[in-house]
């Protein structure tokens, strides 16, 4: 996949067949837009393009900027679009002033002058341009004038799936990773680096990874216990995951901690990938550390047995 990261260096492309949008999660909906746009540029031999949008645009426009959380980094997106097919890859700054283009500025300056767009499939509810004027019925009225034709999936196609990134959000936000899962198609991820905490787990018998998330826009879990899977230097390993405040010990602040099963080597300072397989229970407050380490093998023997189906 070909990359660009602004429209600076972008050159008109011979056949480019077209969509855009956020793609936050890349889930089963957005999937069904991405097939239908690599099957339409393979049956034209044209190019497959993609055009989206850094930072998220509600970030930029809305009032709820600071709350929003995000499914896929940016870096995450660009992976799942490269495993989609996508030939092209456009993003695109979002700024306020980029918001206040109208749609028509918006196809002549984008669609035609830069990428020399011959298709566009867009999701039947898809807008675009200063205050989302512009959609399908618009563009299939001017297409002629404009010189590419545009393809609308069904709405029966999109609501079939009946999925979207703010039912994902819901989910995890309620710790419902089984449902977040199967909308999106894959399990869901956190990545970033192991740091130092506290380290009161080495001497309960349960040494943690601490994770500090690499972009705090990223959507993190109900607090809770979970069982994940752990990529680490090529290798997945196994695991039980907390977040949360770990109120039995007196902690203040959220935490990202993973007991990594039948694992012992020092990775501060290293990247790993957690990916969430099912939630264990919500996070409580035992009396005592005993009570704490009785539950914590209770959880490690459950998720164990959850990660070995």
């Amino acid at each position: 996949m070909i990359i660009y990261r602004g429209l600076d260096d972008i050159q008109p492309l011979p056949n480019a067949v077209v969509t855009s949008g956020t793609f936050d999660g890349v889930h089963r909906g957005h999937q069904t837009i991405l097939a239908r746009l690599t099957e339409v540029a393979k049956a034209s031999g044209g190019e497959s393009v993609l055009i989206t949008y850094w930072p998220h645009p509600r970030t930029v426009v809305s009032n709820d900027s600071q709350n929003l959380k995000l499914l896929t980094t940016l870096d995450e997106k660009i992976e799942l679009l490269d495993q989609a097919g996508v030939g092209y890859l456009v993003v695109i700054p979002f700024t306020r002033s980029f918001s206040e283009l109208t749609s028509e500025e918006y196809i002549r300056q984008i669609l035609i002058d830069k990428i020399g767009t011959k298709k566009l499939v867009i999701g039947y509810d898809h807008r675009f341009g200063r205050d989302r004027e512009g959609g399908f019925d618009y563009i299939q009225a001017h297409q002629s004038e404009y010189g590419f034709g545009v393809e609308e999936i069904p709405r029966q196609d999109i609501e079939a799936v009946g999925i979207s990134s703010s039912k994902i959000r819901t989910a995890l936000n309620e710790g419902n990773v089984h449902t977040a899962n199967r909308f999106l198609g894959r399990l869901y991820s956190l990545t970033g680096t192991v740091v130092k905490g506290r380290q009161l787990g080495r001497t309960i018998g349960f040494p943690t990874a601490n994770l500090q998330v690499d972009d705090p826009s990223k959507l993190i879990p109900a607090n809770g216990v979970y069982a994940v899977d752990v990529d680490y230097a090529g290798q997945t390993l196994g695991g039980m995951l907390n977040i949360g405040f770990r109120p039995t010990v007196a902690g203040t602040n959220q935490t990202i901690e993973t007991y990594i099963f039948d694992f012992d080597k020092d990775i501060y300072g290293e990247h790993i990938t957690l990916k969430f397989r099912e939630f264990l229970r919500p996070e409580q407050k035992f009396d005592g550390l005993p009570a704490l380490v009785a539950q914590l093998k209770r959880d490690e023997e459950s998720a164990r047995s959850i990660l070995n189906q």
